[in-house]
């Protein structure tokens, strides 16, 4: 289950560009033309403005956004910025807590002028940072109990890494594969030896899981990617020989095209391509076999929660999974809306006022 952050992290950590999000830079022309108005009338609205989403989904990013407030709320006063935090009162949910579709997880209230340039920059955070948490919560709970190591950096720009690799951290994964993921809670990136090193040392795998255990086995638990030749079964055991109780575990990590040659004398009464249960049955029962009954077995190359769900439900003999894409596809948008002005109900049609028992006052 997704833990509930209740102490939200500081703005500090966020390292947001503030001077850029007070001018606007990153928001909707609209919202920064209608700060930009209703400054030049001289109109200060107290409205009190709510945030909600559609699904059935885990909050994340709330802590952030609450940062943009925190930062870039107010007005440039002779070249100067005068904060607006003060004049706002903010309630909001936590970090890691469940929602439920349209369910308000943030009110605003105080002069619209001070805030109504950054809508943009914090539903975005919270529609990141909430999908990445849904994704992530998806697959925990698919895996029933096991480990799931999130390696979707590599398949997205590197700016997201930070509040993403928090996000699913705060969902329930267990392991990031870069420091700037663990980050905010102070963690470190952990990996495999991957298919690069090993085609750097000729397509030799046992050599270059040797080199880098003998330089990083104190640092970090070695864990080797065996499909390099195609042969999983026979790489595996050969890697568990030369190791020994330096190696935490293998990676099986056949593509999608490819059938394994442990099973090519199996064929015909299952799909044998990629990673598949009877491979993950060949490679535990060999490693068992050999005396390496300690050494996990990880699985990766395109698992989605279904996919982890259909394995755990077959009983196939995985330690962990390490999912990459599939946690950062998807959509979970936020809306904001004015409801109240001065006190009284104005909000668009189907948009009325929904009060929250569940915030909480944000100072």
């Amino acid at each position: 289950m997704p833990a509930q952050v209740a102490t939200r992290l500081e703005p500090s950590v966020f390292r947001l560009p503030i001077e850029r999000i007070r001018q606007g830079y990153y928001s909707d022309a609209y919202f920064v033309l209608t700060k930009q108005l209703l400054e030049a009338e001289g109109e200060h609205p107290h409205v009190t403005l709510q945030v909600f989403q559609k699904h059935d989904s885990i909050l994340g990013g709330i802590d952030e956004a609450i940062a943009v407030l925190k930062t870039c709320a107010g007005r440039s006063e002779n070249g100067r910025w005068v904060s607006g935090w003060e004049g706002l009162t903010v309630r909001a949910l936590h970090e890691g807590d469940r929602i439920a579709p349209r369910e308000t997880v943030m009110t605003i209230e105080g002069d619209y002028s001070l805030f109504a340039h950054l809508e943009t920059v914090y539903l975005g955070s919270l529609a990141r940072r909430s999908l990445i948490m849904r994704n992530v919560a998806e697959v925990v709970a698919a895996a029933r109990g096991k480990q799931i190591f999130y390696f979707p950096a590599r398949h997205d720009h590197w700016l997201v890494q930070t509040g993403d690799g928090w996000s699913a951290h705060v969902a329930g994964a267990i392991g990031v594969s870069t420091d700037a993921q663990a980050s905010w809670w102070g963690g470190r990136g952990i990996g495999t030896v991957p298919h690069a090193l090993i085609a750097a040392y000729g397509g030799d795998t046992v050599r270059a899981a040797i080199r880098f255990a003998d330089h990083f086995h104190r640092d970090t638990n070695i864990t080797v990617l065996v499909d390099f030749e195609n042969d999983s079964v026979a790489t595996a055991l050969r890697v568990a020989q030369a190791l020994g109780d330096r190696l935490w575990g293998v990676r099986l990590d056949t593509s999608e095209h490819l059938v394994d040659r442990s099973l090519l004398d199996e064929m015909g009464g299952f799909d044998p391509t990629g990673v598949n249960p009877r491979l993950v049955e060949k490679v535990r029962a060999a490693l068992d076999a050999a005396g390496f009954e300690a050494v996990k077995i990880v699985v990766s190359g395109g698992f989605t929660a279904a996919r982890i769900a259909r394995f755990e439900s077959l009983g196939v003999p995985v330690d962990a999974y390490g999912v990459g894409s599939s946690l950062i596809r998807g959509e979970n948008d936020f809306t904001a809306d004015v409801v109240l002005l001065e006190g009284r109900p104005c909000a668009k049609v189907g948009r009325g006022y929904a009060p929250n028992s569940r915030l909480e006052p944000v100072t």
